[in-house]
């Protein structure tokens, strides 16, 4: 399978950034989305709402459903899920978007923001699969996609953000066990996660503003790779964690000049990614 034509796509977090640019990859192909989000009434300094989401879906050639969701609640998780595949007439897709940051150490990490970052990483990603497995499990060629790290157990990793990173790790460790337990039903569990930062307004607000975004690559470098992970054999390919430019260079892309603005020595790097996975040749040479 090389496209998503017809393909029924759940998607948390899907108003912008990642989220949204992997929404617009699979609507190209004809697909159907629903956007599951809280972002109902535009944000003052994060663009982008369900609704205008969905018409950028639609221009592309795609068929949008949005839904106000929060995937802290089951209700709203449980209401979106069956809504949207009544709507569709089912899920084959489940992308857990949705994320929450914050990169503070023990001492500065109120409770508040841990149980934030634990509900809508670890738990939400958790109750999100959970709800769309039943769908998931009638589909052809289902497929689970994480946008996680891979499970690099190093200290580095924990010790300036813990909270943060239990969070995230929590995402992949759901990759690790679901994978296994539905291996024989046919359903693909996979992680994927960029090599540099990514510039979407999180980026730009939380980790360093314009400058952060100049030495990032577009959300289109995710897109591509997660349409890459979503259209092989959910038999074949599934329990992987995936780094973007790895997974596109691996599958023939040769020019990765498209998705930055400055040569890769001077692109910033993103957290979790494992020393003994080095970038592709292609990836550094253009």
């Amino acid at each position: 399978m090389t496209k998503l034509t017809n393909k029924t796509l759940f998607i948390s977090g899907a108003s912008r950034g990642i989220g949204l640019a992997i929404a617009k990859r699979a609507a190209a192909d004809g697909a159907n989305i629903i956007l599951a989000a809280k972002t109902a009434e535009p944000h003052p300094k994060l663009p982008g709402t369900i609704y205008t989401a969905a018409d950028e879906i639609e221009s592309v050639g795609g068929k949008a459903f949005p839904v106000i969701c929060d995937i802290r609640s089951e209700e709203q998780v449980d209401n979106a899920v069956s809504t949207g595949a009544d709507h569709f007439g089912g899920i084959d897709i489940c992308i857990n978007n949705a994320s929450a940051i914050q990169l503070t150490g023990t001492l500065q990490t109120d409770m508040k923001r841990y149980d934030l970052m634990n509900q809508i990483n670890a738990r939400g990603t958790f109750l999100t699969s959970k709800k769309c497995l039943p769908f998931l499990l009638k589909a052809e060629n289902p497929h689970i996609l994480n946008l996680s790290p891979p499970l690099d157990m190093k200290p580095y990793w924990f010790s300036n953000h813990v909270a943060y990173t239990i969070a995230k790790f929590g995402m992949s460790l759901c990759v690790l066990g679901m994978a296994e337990e539905f291996k024989e039903q046919g359903v693909a569990v996979n992680a994927l996660w960029p090599r540099t930062a990514i510039a979407t307004a999180a980026v730009q607000n939380v980790l360093g503003g314009d400058e952060m975004s100049k030495i990032s690559r577009t959300p289109e470098i995710m897109a591509d790779a997660a349409h890459v992970i979503l259209t092989k054999n959910s038999k074949e390919f599934s329990g992987n964690f995936c780094i973007d430019d790895n997974l596109l260079a691996d599958n023939g892309v040769k020019d990765f000049s498209k998705y930055a603005s400055v040569p890769f020595d001077q692109l910033a790097p993103d957290f979790f990614v494992p020393e003994d996975i080095p970038a592709p040749e292609e990836a550094k040479n253009s």
